[in-house]
């Protein structure tokens, strides 16, 4: 009994509690280490899985994308990409930044903002293939209420666990936006490269190859 009070505390109660009040929720969350690592994983793993969900059974009527398309594979690895870029990038910034958020928490953080469209997302998903073109508006504005709380956790998680004020929680975001560009420039270019160089080498075993 115990073991399942605690499962609801952890995934539901302390959850809400930190949408509902942020700065006493996150002070809690940072200072009494009440925030777990193994909670906001599932939290990616959940949201991973209801993007996959959405893709195949969200209702035809506004579903414009062909279930027999979808990877995933991939769509399992943008979400893990994003959220690895996001923290790096973050943790990066507010480091030159003096706040005071750890690598951990910052993940933490992300994890625990995505509870939002968890628990609206998968009841409208649903309920999404019982509604007429007309009641789908409800569909919309559940799901635009959903991505709104996940960025105001987001917001006031990351404001909170560095520190920061208003203004430099949002110079923070903006900073970890341009981070976050530029890893994936770096990136890109650095495939692009390896790409070229293996091209390289396999051009020359092959004229090797033809001179024998």
């Amino acid at each position: 009994m115990n073991k399942i009070k605690n499962i609801l505390t952890d995934y539901l109660s302390f959850p809400k509690y930190l949408m509902m009040h942020p700065f006493d929720g996150y002070d809690e969350f940072k200072t009494e280490k009440k925030g777990k690592l193994s909670v906001a994983i599932v939290f990616i793993a959940l949201f991973a899985l209801l993007r996959i969900l959405t893709y195949q059974y969200e209702s035809f009527l506004i579903n414009e994308r062909n279930p027999m398309l979808i990877n995933n594979l991939q769509e399992i690895f943008v979400v893990g990409l994003l959220v690895i870029l996001f923290v790096t990038a973050n943790w990066s910034v507010t480091t030159l930044m003096e706040g005071k958020g750890k690598f951990k928490e910052i993940l933490m953080v992300t994890g625990y903002a995505l509870f939002p469209i968890i628990i609206i997302g998968y009841p409208a998903l649903l309920i999404s293939n019982f509604l007429t073109l007309d009641e789908m508006a409800f569909y919309t504005l559940a799901v635009g209420v959903a991505y709104f709380l996940t960025g105001w956790m987001l917001f006031m998680g990351i404001l909170n666990i560095h520190q920061y004020g208003l203004l430099k929680t949002i110079m923070a975001f903006l900073a970890t936006v341009i981070s976050m560009m530029v890893m994936m420039f770096l990136g890109l270019l650095f495939f692009d490269v390896i790409q070229q160089i293996i091209s390289f080498i396999s051009a020359i075993i092959e004229e090797l190859g033809l001179r024998r």
